[in-house]
């Protein structure tokens, strides 16, 4: 299986590009770039070390090379300006997403693809892949709240001294501010936790509140997640290359679970071969099914308001070629410079 990363150069790009060579399941990796030099190093960085990893073809190339792509991973993003809204850093991220997804589309993207969207506003960008990219909404996979969840699972281990890898507990909804922890299914080594010596509501609000903080934290202390992030996206890859179905919470388009419709989040998710196989209901507290709609409210409103300004600039440049003046620079195109995802 081949998997291109689109922004392979920058820290999530390149960190995916080493665990799924560790990993040793996919046969090629090849990383793309606006900063060709950076990706070409990053290949070079990871040949130097195949011999000690997996016999696999690793590369960096264009947007060519996506059409021999089983899998098209998507990381690469713009940063936060000071001073800047969180809507207008959606709105430039939204820019940049559509003009790579244009560039896949154009160069021959396989009907059979898979395209996992990392670059943030996830939930959002996921959407938009699912209504413009051709695939089928299956194959447009979201990683969502899965580096959430990865990172919820080991705060709790951390504060509960227990074994990061026997910890099974999910965060859901919108990897954003209105995620929503799911305390009523958490065990550790099949233990419900309620039990579990130590645990009370005041850890259950230090280890959400570390959670939710967390990518704050990381970008402050080191620039951005890599390494955490990297190995969210080689569970995704890992799940669809070996058709292992399983249970991750990424984000996909609902149309009736837990009663949300028209929306991209993280539920519980079947994930093998074709993408999304099942949504499952976890019977969820009122609580919980609660804060999972009010996160469908909060994506659903964001959507609406990207959808508005792109019909809005859809309409300029229709009412410009009609008559026959080109539209200011700014209105959809953004610079292919700082391909770099923040998570």
């Amino acid at each position: 299986m081949k998997i291109s990363i689109i922004g392979g150069g920058g820290l999530v790009g390149s960190s995916t590009a080493f665990a799924l060579q560790c990993g040793g399941v996919v046969s090629s990796i090849c990383l793309i770039d606006a900063n060709k030099e950076m990706a070409e190093g990053q290949a070079l960085d990871l040949l130097h070390g195949a011999s000690l990893a997996a016999d696999q073809r690793i590369s960096a190339g264009d947007m060519s090379e996506v059409a021999s792509s089983q899998v098209v991973i998507v990381t690469a993003g713009l940063r936060r300006k000071p001073d800047e809204s969180r809507l207008d850093l959606i709105n430039r991220n939204v820019d940049l997403f559509l003009s790579l997804l244009d560039q896949v589309k154009s160069t021959g993207l396989k009907e059979i693809a898979y395209l996992v969207v990392v670059s943030n506003p996830v939930d959002v960008l996921t959407y938009l892949a699912v209504q413009r990219s051709g695939l089928p909404w299956q194959r447009v996979i979201g990683l969502g709240t899965q580096l959430d969840t990865a990172r919820f699972r080991s705060y709790l281990a951390r504060r509960l001294q227990a074994p990061p890898t026997q910890v099974d507990a999910m965060i859901l909804g919108e990897h954003g501010d209105s995620m929503v922890p799911i305390w009523s299914s958490a065990t550790i080594a099949g233990l419900a936790l309620e039990s579990w010596p130590g645990f009370d509501t005041a850890v259950a609000k230090e280890v959400f509140d570390a959670t939710k903080g967390a990518g704050a934290q990381v970008i402050k202390q080191k620039g951005g997640a890599g390494f955490a992030v990297g190995l969210s996206i080689r569970e995704v890859v890992h799940a669809i290359a070996l058709n292992s179905r399983r249970l991750l919470p990424v984000s996909s388009l609902l149309n009736g679970a837990y009663g949300i419709h028209d929306v991209c989040l993280s539920v519980p998710t079947e994930v093998g071969c074709g993408g999304v196989r099942k949504q499952i209901e976890l019977p969820l507290t009122p609580k919980e099914r609660l804060g999972l709609q009010n996160s469908a409210r909060v994506l659903r409103e964001t959507i609406g308001q990207v959808e508005m300004r792109l019909a809005a600039g859809a309409a300029l440049r229709t009412q410009a070629a009609r008559v026959n003046v080109t539209p200011k620079s700014g209105e959809r195109g953004i610079p292919r410079a700082a391909w770099t995802a923040r998570k």
